[in-house]
């Protein structure tokens, strides 16, 4: 017969029981710790500024125009991602678009400079200035049938190694009077064909 008033130790605890235990405080410290950092409200508002903007935009297009808008702002948000950009503008600048596609369709046209004879590259020592008149712009509307025909027989490799030209180049008809000059040595030099004096397509 065993006594009902004997007391009996504890156990000692397994590991397993330890483990648990060593968990459970894990799991209750872990609670302790503070939360992810969250987003800012400057964040927040500009977020949902762009959100109404774009709703109000969606607005007012059909179901075709808001497949294209949607399939051309993926277009545009990939070619930021590409580029290591991080925003979406919503509307493309067109006006800085328009100037450059301006500025690389002006025609073939004389332009000139000043510039000082040491300037022009052709070996001259002297400060003194000259006017340099140089032919500038593009020639798209002077391509004719032998420049499409010429292009068409390079992309086929028909002409391989023989260095050709597949478009009309702004390039001087006339050129203008001769230039003379005095050097730093006092020496008395004039130079030929140095500036045009009238430009065209070739």
């Amino acid at each position: 017969m065993f006594n009902g008033s004997r007391k009996y130790s504890p156990l000692p605890s397994s590991p397993s029981s330890s483990r648990a235990s060593s968990s459970s405080s894990s799991s209750s410290s872990s609670s302790l710790l503070p939360a992810a950092p969250r987003r800012s409200p400057r964040a927040l508002q500009r977020h949902s500024s762009l959100l109404s903007q774009y709703s109000s935009l969606l607005e007012s297009y059909t179901e075709g125009e808001i497949r294209q808008l949607i399939a051309a702002l993926v277009e545009r948000y990939s070619q930021a991602m590409n580029s290591g950009g991080h925003e979406l503008p919503l509307f493309p600048r067109s006006g800085s678009r328009r100037k450059r596609a301006r500025a690389r369709h002006k025609p073939c046209a004389l332009k000139e400079l000043e510039v000082s004879v040491s300037e022009l590259g052709l070996g001259y020592e002297s400060d003194e200035t000259v006017l340099f008149r140089y032919c500038s712009g593009t020639c798209e509307a002077a391509v004719r049938s032998y420049d499409l025909s010429l292009k068409s027989m390079r992309s086929k490799r028909r002409i391989k190694k023989e260095k050709v030209r597949a478009r009309p180049c702004c390039r001087p008809l006339a050129y203008d009077d001769d230039v003379s000059f005095l050097d730093a040595y006092n020496r008395y030099y004039t130079v030929n064909e140095l500036s045009a004096k009238e430009c065209g397509c070739v």
